[in-house]
């Protein structure tokens, strides 16, 4: 087993977009273990939007990553080394680790990951791990979606979107998606069955809302924020629900942003808008995983990965997130499982 490992560690805080010097890939000796403590040899790390707020000092859901620590963000791996009683090695584990070959990780912050047959590591970890969850209790919980209502969805080819699009369906609710550009347009409605969808880098949203939506908007699954926000929100019924995953669109810039121009709506359709963060849940990951590996099964949901070779790739990949450069869930690969 090798003593070095290599990893991104956190400089200096993006100002904007992600720059050069803002991480560093370093190589260094792996630390020793304490007790409790399990070494992970990372075969996937996953690639959100939620690391650019990570890297930054605005107030959020957890602490932001401190300078000169490794990059955090979700691993995969495989136990090289334990000193937990549950943790031995060679089993697979998924958890918070970081942008790096190697981590030591607090056994409470990682989870066994079964083996299931026909179905790959990265797919169970990826778009069937914590973004099927995300979906699956953005929209049940905060939305409970009934027959025949209409719910569009933003993002709607990503990891997110694409599991809450064909939760709805299962749900009998009519099925919108936005996305960009006409391949992900076409694969969110012929290989994923939403009702149509958006290009917003080719077709004006607000225009092609009001012909697909004819009699408003009953659920807005919201991941982009600004502009396309904007044009959803303006065409909510009443008493309509947003549930806020995420706004993806205004993670880099550099100024604050204006709240939504939409905002009285809220109170005269009493629309519904309640921000939320996965692990709000976690109480619950149980059931919901069962039930989304079940509806997998049956065919009910299809997912896509978009894997990326090399932990030294991290700073370039992550980047086509916040451009809409990925198709599918963003996967970077360390090692082969």
């Amino acid at each position: 087993m090798t003593d070095m490992m290599q990893a991104w560690r956190l400089r200096s805080r993006p100002d904007g977009d992600i720059a050069d010097g803002d991480l560093e890939l370093v190589t260094e000796p792996i630390p020793s273990l304490s007790d409790g403590q399990v070494l992970v040899e990372v075969n996937y790390v996953s690639l959100d939007p939620t690391n650019r707020i990570w890297m930054s000092d605005m107030d959020q859901y957890m602490p932001p990553v401190a300078l000169g620590d490794i990059m955090r963000a979700g691993i995969a791996g495989t136990v090289l080394e334990s000193k937990h009683a549950k943790y031995t090695p060679g089993m697979t584990v998924g958890g918070l680790g970081g942008w790096a070959t190697h981590f030591v990780a607090d056994a409470a912050t990682i989870q066994p990951i079964p083996d299931v047959p026909g179905i790959s590591l990265a797919k169970i970890f990826g778009s069937l791990g914590g973004t099927a969850l995300t979906a699956y209790f953005g929209l049940l919980d905060i939305c409970d979606p009934q027959p025949g209502e209409t719910l569009v969805v933003s993002a709607a080819a990503g990891a997110v979107g694409s599991v809450v699009g064909q939760i709805g369906k299962i749900k009998g609710s009519r099925v919108i998606g936005i996305a960009g550009g006409p391949d992900k347009c076409a694969y969110v409605v012929d290989e994923l069955g939403f009702d149509a969808c958006i290009d917003y880098k080719n077709e004006d949203v607000g225009s092609r809302l009001d012909a697909l939506c004819p009699d408003g908007i009953d659920i807005n699954f919201e991941n982009v924020g600004g502009d396309i926000m904007e044009a959803v929100m303006s065409r909510m019924n009443d008493f309509s629900r947003m549930p806020l995953c995420g706004m993806i669109s205004t993670y880099n810039d550099s100024e604050d942003q204006p709240g939504p121009k939409s905002w009285p709506l809220i109170l005269m359709r009493r629309i519904k808008v309640q921000g939320f963060i996965v692990s709000d849940y976690a109480r619950d990951f149980g059931k919901a995983s069962m039930q989304i590996a079940q509806w997998a099964a049956e065919g009910k949901i299809k997912t896509r990965e978009d894997i990326r070779p090399g932990i030294e790739n991290a700073v370039t990949t992550v980047k086509d997130l916040y451009t809409g450069g990925n198709f599918g869930k963003l996967l970077l690969e360390v090692k082969a499982p």
